[in-house]
């Protein structure tokens, strides 16, 4: 899977400049999430990329998905290769800019925030802190997580859901409370007056959990 995507390099790169990996939601693109470029610290590496699938009415989509089914809300098969196909274009990244004692983060919305639960979990030893806004742990994507608890418990994830979210409601997003404190992971979940989206003082506490 060749993804597309949008970067933003610092003025220097070393072996240990910051990865900071965005994710869309549905029906979005690249652009989208790339704009907190603005607010973020001027020495990382930032890459946005673009879901693989093209949707009819315009935008692009990681997998298929139907929030009105509770029971199979995605499709299984092409989230995995979706997040297969992330992981290797990070690695591909990582090694062009020769990114060897970095950290590397995570920003996902909706359905790129399903995805990166997927990431940060089963791939934990990749990670530092994990950004998950308006969306929720799927635990089809879940089975497999790492069992490694030391670096589980490295993991930092700020989780943020808006309180009038008629697209993913708020009690999945609340279920990652309770999966993340049994995994052992340190996570903040910060909900607001907002519908499916990222309002001011999300933005705000957003940036503070990336800059700290």
């Amino acid at each position: 899977m060749d993804l597309k995507y949008l970067i933003r390099e610092p003025g220097n790169i070393t072996p240990e400049t910051t990865l900071l990996i965005l994710l869309h939601g549905y029906g979005s693109n690249e652009e989208d999430l790339f704009s907190f470029r603005e607010s973020l610290p001027k020495d990382w590496l930032i890459v946005s990329f673009r879901a693989p699938l093209d949707l009819q009415f315009g935008g692009y989509s990681w997998f298929d998905l139907d929030l009105m089914n509770a029971e199979n809300p995605i499709n299984v098969l092409q989230a995995k290769a979706a997040e297969q196909g992330i992981l290797e274009s990070i690695l591909k990244i990582s090694n062009q800019y020769g990114l060897t004692q970095n950290q590397t983060h995570l920003a996902g919305f909706s359905q790129g925030g399903i995805l990166s639960y997927a990431l940060a979990l089963n791939h934990p030893e990749m990670f530092a802190k994990i950004a998950i806004l308006s969306s929720y742990p799927d635990e089809k994507l879940l089975q497999n997580t790492s069992k490694d608890k030391k670096q589980l418990e490295k993991l930092r994830f700020f989780i943020s859901h808006g309180t009038e979210d008629a697209v993913i409601p708020l009690e999945w997003g609340r279920k990652a409370a309770d999966y993340l404190y049994h995994k052992g992971c340190f996570f903040s979940f910060r909900e607001y007056m907002s519908g499916h989206g990222v309002n001011q003082k999300n933005y705000m506490d957003l940036m503070d959990f990336f800059k700290k």
